[in-house]
């Protein structure tokens, strides 16, 4: 438990450089997978800079098989929006 909210408050105080991209992706992924959600392999995360608000992050993480919005807020389950969904290319599964 401790870890997990250690993972809550790094990722909220996180956007800058690339070491720290990496960790804000691995951990939103792992927040969605938390929650049934399927993320095949985290491509990229950014801030919604738009719907974020103070202690309301909005998020988009892009896997390989789905691009979610997602919004975070303290002591919460994330709210999770897919944007996209990407099926697999013909006689692939």
């Amino acid at each position: 438990m401790l870890r997990f909210a250690f993972g809550i408050l790094l990722v909220g105080s996180l956007a800058g450089s690339a070491a720290q991209a990496e960790t804000v992706k691995n951990m939103l992924a792992a927040q969605l997978r938390t929650q049934g959600y399927t993320c095949d392999k985290a491509l990229g995360a950014r801030q919604d800079a738009r719907l974020s608000k103070p202690d309301d992050e909005a998020w988009i993480l892009r896997c390989s098989n789905a691009t979610y919005r997602i919004r975070r807020a303290p002591d919460m389950a994330a709210k999770v929006e897919v944007i996209r969904q990407r099926h697999p290319a013909h006689g692939q599964q």
